[in-house]
């Protein structure tokens, strides 16, 4: 099995960098119901990948299977040049255990839909407690870089704040912050705004679209076409576990090849 190419021919300014994210071939079905058919993906170094589509389409189904969450019946994962999930041995792909697949998972943090604090804890401990725990950092070290991440988020004056006394943007923020304390390769982001209401998800929007100001290579599965456009290098559009058509944000959201990205974009008002 070889390594996956550090190059894409995609011909981006992203091409030249090395590649975080490759994903081959996946698969993936639940009981009779084939939901992947097969996705190729690269993901550079600094590169920002926006995933759209219909509900339905597979595209949080491929976002769980990038770090194992939904493990492929088919195809692999690399991250960093190492296969992912699974070790070499006799030729053959065996499954890693447990405890090797957390230490694997620790490159790539993961924000989902719902917020997923832990209740009993503040702001500044949800934040810290993986590397005070799992990374075995200091306490002391730990909570200077929560503080750090908190003001990044925009949350200074709410890390003694407990979830149940932030609104559902200032948890997703909170959230945010809790991935990047692991110090993450990438981040991938499912659907991060859709529990919210609509007047908190541009405070959510915008951490995100500093984030890839900032150079965070991120995998982002979202409806939100305008954010989508303003924060993307590529936007893929998936329709029945396959990729459709991938592009830059300007040519896929304003001239789409292809007709059923085409009936997406009326549908969801971004085009006409």
């Amino acid at each position: 099995m070889s390594q996956p190419a550090q190059q894409s021919a995609s011909g981006s300014e992203n091409a030249t960098r090395p590649v975080v994210i490759e994903a081959r071939g996946i698969e993936k079905s639940f009981a009779s119901l084939r939901v992947l058919k097969g996705i190729n993906l690269k993901v550079h170094r600094g590169e920002v990948v926006v995933i759209i589509g219909p509900s339905g389409s597979g595209k949080s189904t491929f976002l769980r299977t990038l770090n194992h969450l939904d493990v492929p019946d088919a195809g692999e994962i690399w991250i960093n040049g190492a296969l992912f999930g699974a070790t070499m041995r006799d030729g053959k792909a065996a499954a890693l255990s447990d405890a090797m697949l957390a230490t694997q998972r620790r490159q790539i943090g993961m924000v989902f839909q719902q917020f997923n604090l832990f209740g009993h804890m503040n702001a500044l401990d949800n934040v810290r407690c993986g590397p005070l725990h799992v990374l075995g950092n200091g306490s002391n070290a730990a909570a200077e870089d929560a503080r750090r991440l908190l003001a990044l988020v925009g949350l200074s004056d709410k890390e003694v704040s407990y979830p149940a006394e932030l609104s559902g943007g200032q948890q997703q923020r909170v959230a945010i912050a809790r991935a990047l304390a692991m110090k993450p390769a990438a981040m991938l982001f499912d659907e991060p705004t859709s529990a919210l209401d609509p007047e908190m998800v541009g405070e959510v929007l915008n951490v995100m679209l500093d984030l890839a100001a900032k150079g965070m290579t991120m995998v982002i599965v979202t409806h939100e076409i305008q954010f989508a456009r303003k924060a993307a290098d590529r936007i893929l559009y998936m329709e029945d576990g396959m990729i459709v058509e991938e592009g830059r944000p300007a040519e896929l959201v304003d001239s789409p090849k292809h007709e059923r990205t085409r009936r997406f974009l009326r549908l969801v008002g971004a085009t006409h």
